[in-house]
């Protein structure tokens, strides 16, 4: 019996260290035109969306046993706030952050190399249609619901949206 609890925490860890293995890798990178609104938008901010955007897409896909052991490689190509950000807000002193409101979103692309070395295109874009369309009270309301809804889509194998 002692030998058998000596080898379970070893078999846990063995156990973790196989699934951590199969779970797809993402990585996200901004467009060379979305770089350029990088001052406009604030450098913190827009490093914080492309970090979310990974969570939110390694979270959404992590049970997928399609994607086991793929790469998908996403390029954040266009992103709109429905709120100022910060910068904005400090460059723009007449921009109010709580009652300024616009039609926000995110445009993705990028590919998924498959574990069997096949290269799947991806492709989705989401904003508001209309300013009645926004809710929330997050600055990167319609953003997140873009993220999620892109990693909705891969998980279910949609991988080219609207």
């Amino acid at each position: 019996m002692r030998n058998l609890a000596f080898f379970v925490p070893f078999a846990v860890a063995a156990t973790l260290a196989g699934a951590a293995a199969a779970q797809p890798a993402v990585t996200v990178t901004l467009a060379p035109e979305l770089q350029r609104d990088v001052r406009d938008l604030g450098q913190r901010e827009i490093q914080e969306q492309v970090d979310r955007l990974a969570a939110v897409v390694s979270r959404a896909v992590a049970d997928t046993p399609a994607l086991a052991g793929a790469r998908i490689d996403l390029v954040l190509t266009d992103l709109k706030p429905n709120r100022p950000t910060f910068q904005q807000t400090a460059e723009s002193p007449g921009l109010d952050p709580i009652r300024s409101l616009s039609i926000g979103g995110a445009e993705i692309e990028g590919a998924i190399t498959l574990a069997d070395g096949t290269e799947q295109p991806v492709r989705y874009r989401w904003f508001s249609h209309n300013i009645t369309d926004v809710r929330g009270f997050a600055v990167w309301q319609d953003a997140e619901r873009a993220y999620q809804r892109l990693g909705a889509n891969l998980a279910a194998g949609r991988y080219v949206g609207r």
